[in-house]
């Protein structure tokens, strides 16, 4: 099928890999202009943008796919189908009566669950033992349209949202080239969802990059695993940021002296029964960081940041708990 690929995020890239090399080989991809990125704000390409010029793809940096430039050359490639994968952007009713045979996303969750901008994130965060990816028929909603197919995957207890997101948008590039073919084949049975069973994933915003060390170990080493590699979670140290990005959840230390009548965000020690890392005090438990960065300076182990700020017991990180917490 002739075959019109809109995407512009990492994940999208292993769908677009996976259509160049098969029969829907991009007649077109659309994705977003270059914008300004990294410590020098350079204009930078989508990862969508960079992979359609390595494989050879027609390719066009657009502002916008509802109108405009962006609309036009969507209309004069005569799609069969419009694939949609990590595009972040609402697609009207007009761009969707474009294709011939069918608007088609993957959704990186097992639809209708998980539906909105960060299923992957809100996956981990809930502590779902099993997510998946859905492809689906595209209507007005946000992410409605009848199920076409479905593959589930397991979240390993180690996954952060970079390597269970990696997963899921390999298997969408699979997913999406066999729903293509079945459409072509005409041997898909659409499955209406049932919206009732709907759960939502709505963008991570700044509040939920925030540690609150009153809530629960296991709650907030699932944050840091939702939150890495990118944007990171986010707690304060000696009145400056500090991000963490790999952490445990461990079992309050009884030889640290006075231990029992610490603040939730307290540092237990630096290395506790030999065993490394920052330990803090949770609300129940404790949760040892394993890597952290502090405002202004690079990534590193949370031991090369304990050698290099000497934090001691009783020491807060992100303060004390609001009252309300």
């Amino acid at each position: 099928m002739r075959t019109v690929f809109l995407g512009n995020a990492q994940w999208s890239v292993p769908a677009l890999e996976a259509l160049a090399g098969s029969s829907h080989r991009p007649e077109l991809v659309l994705t977003r202009r270059p914008a300004p990125a990294g410590r020098r704000n350079r204009p930078t390409p989508t990862a969508v943008a960079e992979a359609a010029r390595r494989l050879g793809l027609e390719l066009r940096e657009i502002d916008t796919v509802k109108e405009g430039e962006g609309f036009d050359a969507l209309a004069e490639a005569r799609p069969d189908a419009v694939a949609v994968v990590a595009y972040g952007e609402i697609v009207p009713g007009r761009v969707l009566d474009v294709p011939r045979v069918a608007p088609v996303n993957v959704h990186f969750s097992l639809l209708p669950e998980l539906r909105g901008a960060a299923p992957v994130q809100r996956a981990i965060l809930e502590g779902l033992a099993a997510t998946g990816v859905t492809t689906i028929r595209m209507d007005e909603g946000m992410d409605t349209g009848p199920i076409l197919l479905r593959v589930e995957e397991a979240v390993d207890p180690n996954d952060d949202a970079g390597s269970l997101g990696a997963r899921l948008a390999a298997i969408g590039g699979r997913l999406l080239a066999d729903t293509l073919d079945r459409l072509e084949a005409g041997t898909i049975e659409e499955r209406p969802q049932d919206h009732a069973l709907a759960t939502f994933a709505p963008k991570i915003t700044a509040a939920d990059e925030v540690i609150d060390w009153s809530a629960g170990a296991e709650r907030i080493v699932r944050q840091v695993r939702a939150l890495s590699p990118s944007p990171g979670a986010r707690t304060t140290f000696r009145g400056r940021a500090l991000k963490v990005f790999a952490a445990r959840a461990g079992s309050v230390p009884s030889d640290v002296p006075g231990s029992d009548g610490l603040l939730p965000g307290s540092i237990l020690g630096a290395r506790v029964r030999g065993v490394p890392g920052l330990w803090v005090r949770a609300g129940d438990g404790a949760v040892v960081l394993d890597e952290v960065q502090p405002e202004g300076r690079r990534r590193m182990a949370a031991g090369d940041f304990a050698r290099g700020y000497r934090p001691v017991v009783g020491d807060l990180v992100g303060g004390p708990p609001s009252p309300t917490s």
